[in-house]
């Protein structure tokens, strides 16, 4: 995996060896962002089967059970995680063969998440890049991308899209605090596409959306609910808010294996609370900006009321309110 919380001073490769080490890869965010983490879980599961020292099916799915208990624990609010993992996990339940013919079919599952999420990627990019008009100004929060998937990207993806038609765009990025994917991922991909783009502090977008510079606003998801409402990075809500107070569409790009619809609202989700220091560590001219023994909160996500949410892209197709009904429809692809 690319170690993202070294971009964009260094891009540097990490390689992990066994299940436990991938969970904390996940949990320190050296991988990030819902489609990679489900990958990044896939593939230990893969290890997981592959160190196992079982020779008889049950015992290895005891094995796999217990791996998929430490990867879904990483990283609690992104529902790909435990897609990918119960995906995994269904396999091994109904497989019947040799211990070690699963071990091969946990790894080419893992593969196929991959492969598929590329795939995906690409068809929500279609969708989502006839939104986009010529000329547009966009406003983009956290870190969509390549970076976030295995490949391409669901928001940004849909912007790179939009750019390789020939579209001229421009991009407000949110600097995304306090882990500043924004700043530092967001911004480290459009300057490998070479779309056009302005770092903007978080609380800037509401300026830029009252006087009428921005024509759209883009984010991802790491959890929707069956009514529409979505978790994403913490800073969405607002965003979302200050779009819908000044008619600026607001889209959120997710893959149906991000839709939830076991949850009724976004009341159900999970919101992850990470280390204060995040928060409190953040320096200024080589200082801390906190006093000593300042405490803080750092909620890594919020969650954006469907009522704020334009339309919701899909590989399967845009959808639109009401999204109870119409969610349903296009997870089961009808």
């Amino acid at each position: 995996m690319i170690d993202q919380r070294l971009l964009p001073a260094r891009l540097e490769v990490a390689a992990f060896a066994d299940y436990r080490q991938v969970a904390r890869a996940i949990r320190e965010m050296v991988v990030r962002g819902a489609p990679a983490i489900g990958a990044a879980a896939a593939f230990g599961m893969a290890l997981a089967a592959r160190q196992s020292a079982a020779q008889e099916v049950d015992a290895l799915r005891a094995d796999l059970q217990e791996a998929a208990s430490r990867l879904v624990q990483a990283r609690p609010t992104a529902v790909n995680l435990s897609w990918a993992v119960q995906r995994i996990l269904r396999l091994a339940a109904d497989y019947q063969g040799s211990a070690d013919g699963l071990r091969q079919a946990v790894l080419a599952a893992a593969q196929r998440i991959a492969d598929e999420d590329v795939a995906i990627n690409k068809r929500m990019a279609a969708h989502g890049a006839a939104l986009i008009e010529d000329g547009d100004t966009i406003i983009h929060h956290c870190n969509t991308g390549a970076l976030a998937t295995v490949d391409w990207g669901t928001a940004l993806g849909v912007i790179r899209t939009a750019h390789e038609q020939g579209k001229r765009i421009h991009v407000l990025v949110d600097e995304t605090r306090p882990r500043l994917q924004g700043a530092r991922l967001t911004a480290w991909e459009l300057s490998q596409y070479g779309i056009p783009y302005d770092i903007i502090s978080d609380n800037a977008a509401g300026y830029f959306l009252r006087t009428g510079q921005v024509q759209k606003v883009f984010f991802g998801a790491d959890r929707v609910a069956a009514n529409g409402d979505v978790a994403n990075k913490i800073g969405t809500y607002m965003l979302a808010l200050a779009a819908h107070d000044n008619g600026v569409p607001a889209y959120a790009v997710v893959p149906t294996s991000t839709v939830d619809l076991s949850l009724a609202s976004g009341e159900e989700i999970p919101i992850e609370e990470r280390d204060p220091a995040e928060v409190l560590n953040l320096q200024r001219d080589g200082a801390p900006i906190a006093p000593a023994g300042a405490s803080a909160r750092n909620p890594a996500f919020d969650v954006t009321p469907a009522r704020l949410v334009t339309a919701i892209v899909t590989e399967n197709g845009v959808v639109y309110p009401p999204y109870l009904p119409n969610l349903k429809k296009v997870v089961s692809n009808e």
